[in-house]
């Protein structure tokens, strides 16, 4: 909100939250049915109907520009503003859509006010010149000064501070006005078309075209990287003055009294309102290559919701724990889109860039589901993309690289092993994050118990949490005698007499649980168990009298930057424990890999992560 709102600050339908779409559903009807219920079809109207699928089609061009946007500033080539985007932005801008339904509603009433908007041409060529004219002069004009008059203290406190408090932009940013602004701003984008509508010149060529043209300057404005090459300008020397650049209008959010024009850098040219480094920053921002990290944690896709959670996807999901959403199975096309690409696309790609002081990171993603990972035919595939990862980010320069999810299975590649033995001269190095991961589960038992159950698949890091609970005098119960067996031969004689072997499930309610945890399982614990996961993926909650923790993460500190987006399941600014494992990995400066039968210090470990800030989680959830 503003700092003081002022009147029409909140949209009519704001209160309606998720709703707010049914303010359409008369007139989407009423669309619906004069198309196909009309009897004379020369009185069907084409651009009545298409509204619907024109407002549904800026949706699409928003959501592209955020996705290619946020892919571009995480790389850094062209970049603009360094600074950071945090969660408060994202939830402020989360309502971008508004304007979208405003849209929708301005169209549908202005067609069914006006006589002369009915069964419009195809194309007008002088509907398109007055439209581009009537741009040009009277809109950009009026735009201006009407700007400038909202920089002024009285209307920037009520209304236009809103926008600014986003100082490092997204194109979404563009749309985030308090409700009065945006009318103000939909009343001059109508001058043109009110024009050509009363003249009899409009057309759906000029009035589409206009629209898009809109969009696509507004988007490309905010989108935080310079895209628009120099020798546009050098063929063309008057385009410096009719059309602005990203790096233009992000100078008037860092500096708030320049670069005031809409599209257009004319009229600042005229009252001499420009940025005197307007030229310097544009120069300087094509110049920039892309960003290499000092470390990179290579993760993939989880479930098949999980591209929407993206931070390349939707901005609002990705800022929240991965939940499913009814709306999902509308959008099962999209869904089966992206498996066919992760089937032809072949390389790792980065979604995010983060900052821990000096300590640049990215999270780059395997493009394959968690459940491709268990199909025999991708195995290979899946393991030359971990190893082009590894390649890439030692020929790069890059510090370290942590593996997360199941691209350090031990199946697979020996939790990382197999790639450091094909390359024993890698520089970057390779880590898995199963130190961490250890500690994080032995601090997250809670104090005073003397015995805790293992099940599940075992694994390095349940094999580890068993031989430190041994050796501490805590008994670790197994229900699986096969499990057992398995267990009881890696542990040292003296911790091997606490390893017990159970038929019972009512031995503890503090149960250690991994992988393959059925729900049988869980529903033969002892009302009150806490379950406590020390596998990548989290346990499925079956029992509401049972208590879950995360799995192995910790809580982010405030110094760690650009933090917009959940890691998958975990709560806002909570990393998990093997990502967190890599930025101490350099932090910290350790020339050892950790992967394979490697295992850190966990002493060491756990006390430089709450050394660098790093916090344990203290809650866990009932189901």
């Amino acid at each position: 909100m503003a700092t003081k709102p002022g009147i029409l600050t909140e949209w009519p339908w704001a209160r309606l939250g998720n709703l707010k779409y049914l303010v359409l559903a008369p007139f989407a009807c009423h669309s619906i049915y004069t198309f196909f219920m009309s009897k004379d079809e020369s009185q069907t109207d084409t651009f009545y109907i298409l509204i619907l699928p024109f407002t549904l089609s800026r949706m699409v061009h928003y959501q592209l520009w955020i996705s290619i946007s946020r892919y571009r500033t995480a790389k850094g080539n062209h970049r603009i503003i360094d600074k950071s985007i945090e969660f408060d932005q994202v939830d402020r801008e989360s309502n971008w859509d508004n304007q979208n339904i405003l849209f929708w509603l301005v169209y549908h009433i202005g067609y069914l006010m006006l006589e002369q908007a009915h069964h419009m041409p195809m194309w007008r060529t002088d509907g398109v010149i007055i439209t581009a004219l009537i741009h040009i002069g009277p809109v950009e004009f009026l735009y201006y000064w009407l700007h400038r008059a909202l920089h002024h203290h009285f209307l920037y406190s009520r209304y236009h501070s809103h926008h600014h408090s986003s100082i490092v932009t997204e194109p979404i940013t563009a749309v985030i006005h308090p409700f009065a602004e945006i009318l103000a701003y939909y009343t001059l984008f109508a001058i043109p078309v009110f024009t050509t509508v009363v003249t009899g010149t409009v057309s759906m060529a000029s009035l589409g075209a206009y629209i898009i043209y809109v969009d696509f300057m507004n988007l490309m404005g905010h989108c935080n990287f310079e895209l628009i090459p120099k020798w546009m300008f050098s063929i063309l020397p008057p385009l410096k003055y009719l059309m602005y650049t990203p790096s233009y209008h992000s100078l008037h959010h860092t500096q708030f009294r320049t670069n005031y024009s809409l599209f257009m850098p004319l009229y600042d040219y005229i009252y001499d309102t420009v940025d005197k480094s307007s030229d310097t920053l544009y120069e300087k921002s094509l110049e920039r290559e892309a960003e290499v990290p000092d470390v990179v944690h290579l993760t993939h896709l989880t479930t098949l919701e999980s591209i929407y959670h993206l931070r390349l996807g939707f901005a609002s999901l990705a800022s929240k724990p991965h939940a499913s959403k009814w709306y999902f199975w509308l959008m099962w096309p999209v869904t089966l889109w992206s498996i066919m690409l992760t089937w032809i696309y072949g390389h790792t790609f980065v979604v995010e860039r983060n900052l821990f002081k000096n300590l640049k990171l990215q999270t780059w993603v395997i493009p394959k589901y968690r459940i491709q990972y268990f199909m025999q035919r991708q195995r290979e595939s899946i393991n030359n993309l971990i190893e082009e990862a590894i390649i890439e980010a030692d020929q790069k320069g890059i510090k370290v690289l942590s593996l997360g999810l199941l691209n350090q299975e031990e199946q697979r590649n020996s939790n990382g092993e197999f790639y450091i033995k094909r390359y024993p001269h890698l520089k970057v190095k390779v880590v898995d994050g199963s130190s961490l991961a250890v500690v994080v589960v032995l601090n997250s038992i809670p104090k005073g118990i003397s015995q805790v159950v293992l099940q599940g698949r075992l694994s390095k890091v349940a094999n580890s949490i068993a031989l430190a609970l041994c050796q501490e005098g805590i008994q670790v119960v197994t229900l699986d005698e096969e499990e057992y067996k398995r267990l009881k031969p890696k542990l040292t004689p003296e911790a091997a007499t606490n390893l017990v072997l159970s038929k019972s499930y009512n031995v503890s309610k503090t149960w250690l649980v991994g992988d393959r945890l059925s729900e049988e399982e869980q529903l033969k614990s002892p009302k009150g168990t806490l379950f406590i996961p020390y596998s990548q993926f989290p346990l499925r909650k079956v029992r509401k009298d049972c208590f879950y923790f995360n799995t192995p993460a910790m809580i982010a500190p405030k110094h760690l930057e650009n933090i917009d987006s959940c890691e998958n399941w975990l709560p806002r600014r909570v990393m998990s424990a093997w990502r967190i494992a890599g930025i101490l990995h350099a932090l910290e400066g350790w020339n050892e890999h950790e992967c394979g039968g490697m295992v850190l210090d966990t002493e060491k470990v756990w006390k430089a992560s709450l050394r660098h800030g790093f916090c344990p989680i203290t809650k866990f959830v009932v189901a």
